[in-house]
This record gives structure tokens, C-alpha cells and sequence, in this order.
């Protein structure tokens, strides 16, 4: 049975009187938005797993390799280097999938550089031409869409295909809610951190400062953006996927879209009018259970596998 982020630290931490787990509660979803609500699942990805590490851009980034063929840049979502689950393993059974972990997450310490999406795009960016990957496909969930975004946007030189899993390309892309109970995440971190450093996920990554990572996760989500214009730009083809009661209102899925040149005329009936790119909204599935539905892979797959079937 899957336990909310809540749910699990609320019950790690006994002797939190009810005032502080009311502040939790107020920052609990800006945290699910981040991540994949710490579903109680099997860790083939915990931080026990064999990996490497890559020093670029002043960062000691820890990435791992599963499967083999085509490269793939997956990237996971804030807070748990763990969100796409066993999903990790269905992508890489057609293709090498390299799994970093992001700035201050996991296995990759934290610098004195603020997270910020562009910079850890740069870091990807980095990564790929420290593998010799030439150009890879880079797919991300929630924080991590937003950085493979930006790899895509500031390097395109470098991604191939791009695979964007609940992400917003603008602040108001989350419901009013999500965005109040992000401006609360900062100044709830010294209440969080003891919880998660106390849960499965702070046993299995002992060495993170989580309050540290709250603070800098709230500033970051704090900031105000707007990256429509680059999404116009884009020149990698794109998948876009989202749930279908996912944190990120309908009305932005559409619009995110559209600025990929989507839904603006009928296919016709042999589709030679269809887009380029390409949205998936899945059914029966929320923005904290998406990286883990067994819908994705599939889907992801046929997206990819696409580009090598054209090659072939």
C-alpha cells in the first residue's frame, strides 16, 4: 500500500507536538509536488547501488548505469533519488539508462550553489560530454523535467529526444495552492529534515542534509519563471506526460502543448498533419503515483523507440 509523505513522517516522528504537525501538513504537498509521495516500494535504485561519480561544473555528481544500448539521461524527482521505482529497471531493458543524482540529493553532495534548474541543466549538459554520449535522450519527472528542460533548452546540441514527466513551464502551471504551500517550504525545513532523516529514505541516503535540502528546494520553487518562449524553441522532439488528476492545472497542460506546436488542426485522416511531438495524460493516476504507474514505460518507449526504429 502506498503511504503519503505525511503519513510516513508523521509516524516517525512521535513527540511532534500538534502545532508542528500542522505546519507539516501545510508544506506536505508543495513536498509531494517534488517527489513521488515515498510510496512504500522495493529500492532497486537505494543508495547502496553501484554508481560513479563525475567531477564537472564544482560538483561531485554520483550517477548509475543500468542496461545497455541507447543512452538515456533519467532524472528523478526532488527530494527522492528513488522516484521512478522498479520503473528504472522496465526502462532499461532497450537501452543504457544513466541515473544521476541531482545537486544535494542523494549520493551527489551539496555545494555553496543554489539548485537551480539552468545550472543542473548545465550539469547534465556536462555529464553527457564526460560519458562521450555525443547526444542522448533525457527524461525527467517533476524537478527533474524541469532540469532536463533546461539541458534541452540551453544545450541542444546534446539531447536528442526529451521526455518531460509533470512539469510546469510556468509558476502559475501549478494549482493556487501548490504555489502557497511552496512559499512555506524554507521556513518548514528544520521540521522536515528530523522526519525524512528519520524515514526509509533518510536511512538509505544517511549522508544528506535534509533540512539544508528543504531550504533550498523552497527557495527554488519560491522563484518566479516563465520558460514558454524557450518551450517555442525547442528543437528536440518532445513528449510531454502528465496525469489526469495530476498538481499541474489542465488548462497549462494544453498550453504547454500548444507551445510545442501541438493541438492546432486535425491530424487528418492518414495523420500526416500530426506534430512532432507528443502528450500522454494517463488515466487513474495523480503527480505523486505517476513516476511509478506501469503505464509510463511503455509509453516512453514507444516515444524513443520511435527514433531508433527511423534510424534502423
Amino acid at each position: 500500500m502506498k503511504r503519503t509523505i505525511a503519513a510516513m513522517l508523521a509516524s516517525s516522528a512521535p513527540g511532534e507536538d500538534d502545532m508542528r504537525r500542522r505546519d507539516f501538513l501545510k508544506t506536505a504537498m508543495a513536498t509531494a509536488v517534488l517527489t513521488a509521495a515515498l510510496p512504500a516500494r522495493a529500492r532497486k535504485t537505494a543508495a547502496a547501488s553501484s554508481g560513479s561519480f563525475a567531477d564537472i561544473n564544482g560538483q561531485h555528481l554520483f550517477y548509475s548505469v543500468h542496461g545497455a544500448g541507447k543512452p538515456l539521461i533519467l532524472l528523478h524527482g526532488g527530494i527522492d533519488p528513488g522516484s521512478f521505482g522498479s520503473n528504472l529497471a522496465e526502462l532499461a531493458k532497450g537501452r543504457r539508462v544513466i541515473a544521476p543524482h541531482l545537486q544535494a540529493h542523494g549520493r551527489t553532495p551539496d555545494t555553496d550553489r543554489p539548485l537551480r534548474s539552468e545550472t543542473m541543466g548545465d550539469d547534465m549538459a556536462a555529464l553527457i560530454g564526460h560519458l562521450n554520449l555525443g547526444k542522448a535522450d533525457v527524461m525527467g519527472y517533476s524537478l527533474g523535467a524541469s532540469v532536463a528542460l533546461q539541458t534541452a533548452v540551453r544545450h541542444p546540441d546534446v539531447v536528442d529526444r526529451l521526455v518531460i514527466v509533470s512539469a510546469a513551464m510556468r509558476q502559475d502551471g501549478f494549482y493556487p495552492e501548490g504555489v502557497a504551500a511552496f512559499k512555506q517550504l524554507e521556513a518548514n525545513a528544520a521540521t522536515l529534515g528530523p522526519g525524512v532523516k528519520a524515514s526509509p529514505l533518510g536511512e538509505a541516503y544517511p549522508d544528506v542534509d535534509w533540512a539544508n535540502l528543504f531550504r533550498k528546494v523552497g527557495d527554488l520553487t519560491t522563484r518566479p519563471f516563465d520558460w514558454s518562449a524557450d518551450v517555442a524553441r525547442l528543437q528536440a522532439r518532445t513528449l510531454l506526460v502528465f496525469a489526469d488528476a495530476d498538481a499541474i492545472r489542465p488548462e497549462h497542460m494544453v498550453e504547454f502543448w500548444k507551445a510545442l506546436g501541438g493541438g492546432r488542426r486535425d491530424a487528418g485522416i492518414d495523420g500526416s498533419l500530426r506534430p512532432a511531438n507528443e502528450l500522454a495524460i494517463l488515466p487513474g493516476t495523480t503527480h505523486y503515483t505517476l513516476p511509478v504507474e506501469p503505464m509510463l514505460p511503455e509509453i516512453v518507449e514507444r516515444f524513443l523507440g520511435a527514433a531508433l526504429k527511423a534510424v534502423g
